[in-house]
């Protein structure tokens, strides 16, 4: 029988949300149907269920019609080097660069030098007046990286007009992430000489850049970044235009650059919000809106130096959420970037990443895939009126240098960023291979170049920082110790009964521990305390966990507790809730307590005291 004539649509009739939510709650066995709800970390609900938004119209994704840009990043300290990746990034797929000059945020501790002799070695071959879109991802204010590829294409003797470059002028998004200490008014001026001085040597621009990468790194939610990007951006455009350029010449001057992480819905939602916000924005100001040009950037925050490999996974779904958002740019971070300068592997993978989803998924073929979709629009629209909110607090601050030099920005960004740092911890917010389902014997990955001590950020400023950090500083533990050593810290899992009733704890308490580098001893479960103490006295522990069912920890557990901390315990945990025999157990010599929705960070932390 012929495909079509299966009767799909009859074997699946569809079912109303009533009868849905009747369906649902019943599934949630008494548990309120609002446990379904989620929040972004702006406060926005996202509903389990919507329905279609069939009055949604397309909303033009790209700037330019067609696909988007694959940039290749030219980022390696030493010129040589950068201009061989580079050209191996353009020959296998690349339509374009993204140069991290050292010092700019995209740089990663890496970078080229801002200097002309520096790039003329690092694009050395590349055919500047080819049409290949550039990305000037500059230090400081970006005056010096700007000019400094502005005269070699001039001592090339190529013509602007044949070139496609974005040079990055971000004097805001400096001083956010304290790259520069002056204000915004002081450095202004030198912003708009520097884009007179490009646009008079015949380039298009754009000049400036409003980038929220800075907002996403230091832990900000969507809509602070989104306001941080648009805000930006009209100082940018009043600048310009009190300093004599035409609204609409000033507004085709300013281009915008932001994260996005392995958060599909809100990723896709972030990018049409942004479009949305910005033409809005412009039509206040009076203009016919024209479409944004939006180079995305896979987050920095969301990379792991631990199971990097699932860095891929990550950098997958981010690259999906900009393409189907409508990024006209975008450039991926290789897996390995949170260890070291990325080798010829891993870049190549980045690269793949891109065009599998572009020449083989046909991203680029449909214009607003999500159009119509309820939870995107509806996400879209929140994010876009939240977003608008705080350009209002904005405005009424002064703007955002004001807010910068307040202090009051990085302040919202910080309390948002506590209560992502609060959910990591408690793994609400999961990180695969960090802070969940470790592989604790994994072998380090190849880099060219170990990633550089990190320096400390001034005080107030948007610091970077990825998630997976605390988790990873107690790997990093654990690799001392074997180095010393030879052996990791080990806690031994007391498992009491039959496989069935302590297999599911005793794998929850083995990924719980070792997520910490500790790693965890199992066994076949034993059939009393007594037995269970010496086999941990035999193993060479000094730390043990209790995994059993709770039938079972009502018989035992105390007699458990009591016999291995008699057996040398130096710490003894449960797996599982106490309830309400917390006191008990603690009296019997249980000193943690191991169960989902703990804060694993917290419970580790003190577990380290106990081996330190």
């Amino acid at each position: 029988m012929p495909v079509s004539k299966l009767p799909f649509a009859a074997a699946f009739p569809p079912i109303e949300e009533a009868r849905w939510r009747e369906l649902a709650t019943a599934a949630l066995k008494g548990a309120p149907f609002e446990k379904l709800i989620a929040r972004t970390y702006d406060g926005a609900a996202i509903q389990p269920l919507y329905p279609r938004a069939a009055a949604a119209a397309v909303q033009p994704a790209r700037a330019h019609a067609g696909a988007w840009t694959i940039l290749g990043r030219v980022d390696a300290t030493d010129p040589a080097q950068a201009n061989a990746l580079a050209l191996t990034d353009l020959e296998n797929g690349a339509a374009g660069l993204q140069i991290a000059f050292a010092g700019s945020e995209g740089a990663c501790g890496f970078g080229v030098e801002a200097s002309e002799a520096a790039l003329a070695r690092a694009l050395d071959g590349v055919y500047l007046d080819a049409g290949a879109p550039i990305e000037v991802d500059a230090p400081g204010h970006g005056r010096d990286a700007a000019l400094a590829l502005a005269k070699l294409i001039d001592a090339r003797k190529v013509d602007p007009k044949r070139t496609v470059v974005s040079f990055g002028l971000d004097p805001i998004g400096a001083i956010a992430r304290g790259a520069i200490r002056a204000s915004f008014t002081d450095i202004a001026p030198h912003m708009v000489e520097t884009a007179r001085t490009l646009a008079a040597a015949g380039f298009d621009g754009p000049f400036c850049v409003a980038d929220s990468r800075c907002v996403h790194a230091a832990g900000g939610a969507e809509a602070q970044e989104l306001a941080f990007a648009v805000a930006t951006a009209l100082a940018y455009l009043r600048t310009l235009e009190s300093a004599g350029m035409r609204l609409d010449v000033a507004r085709n001057a300013i281009s915008f650059r932001l994260a996005v992480d392995a958060d599909e819905f809100l990723g896709v939602a972030k990018l049409r919000a942004l479009r949305r916000l910005w033409a809005r924005m412009q039509e206040a100001c009076g203009l016919s809106p024209a479409p944004a040009l939006i180079h995305a950037e896979t987050a920095w925050r969301m990379m792991t130096r631990r199971d990097p490999h699932m860095n891929m996974l990550r950098a997958t779904v981010a690259v999906f959420a900009a393409a189907i958002g409508g990024a006209d740019r975008i450039s991926v971070l290789p897996f390995t970037q949170a260890i070291g300068l990325p080798d010829e592997f891993a870049r190549r993978v980045a690269r793949n990443t891109q065009l599998v989803l572009l020449e083989e998924s046909n991203l680029d073929k449909v214009a607003d895939p999500t159009a119509g979709a309820g939870g995107f629009e509806t996400l879209t629209e929140v994010l876009c009126e939240k977003a608008w909110d705080l350009l209002g607090k904005s405005e009424k601050a002064g703007g955002i240098a004001a807010q910068l030099a307040s202090g009051a920005f990085q302040s919202d960004v910080a309390a948002a960023a506590a209560e992502r740092a609060k959910n990591v911890a408690r793994r609400k917010d999961a990180l695969t291979g960090a802070s969940e389902f470790p592989n604790i014997a994994e072998k380090p990955a190849d880099v060219l170049a170990p990633l550089p001590g990190a320096q400390p950020a001034p005080k107030g400023a948007l610091a970077p920082r990825r998630l997976s950090e605390p988790f990873e500083s107690l790997r990093d533990k654990s690799d001392a110790v074997v180095a010393k050593t030879g052996r990791r810290p080990t806690v031994f899992l007391a498992c009491l009964g039959p496989i069935a009733a302590f297999t599911a704890r005793a794998t929850f308490a083995k990924s719980f521990f070792e997520v910490g580098g500790i790693e965890a001893l199992s066994n076949d479960g034993f059939a009393n305390a007594e037995a269970a103490a010496e086999a941990f006295a035999a193993s060479g522990a000094t730390l043990a966990c209790i995994c059993s069912s709770d039938a079972l920890y009502d018989a035992h557990a105390e007699a458990t507790a009591r016999a291995l901390k008699a057996a040398g315990a130096k710490l003894a945990s449960l797996a599982g809730r106490p309830g309400d025999k917390e006191a008990a157990y603690r009296d019997a010599g249980i000193d943690e307590f191991v169960f989902a929705g703990s804060d694993v960070l917290a419970v580790l932390q003190r577990v380290w005291k106990e081996i330190a």
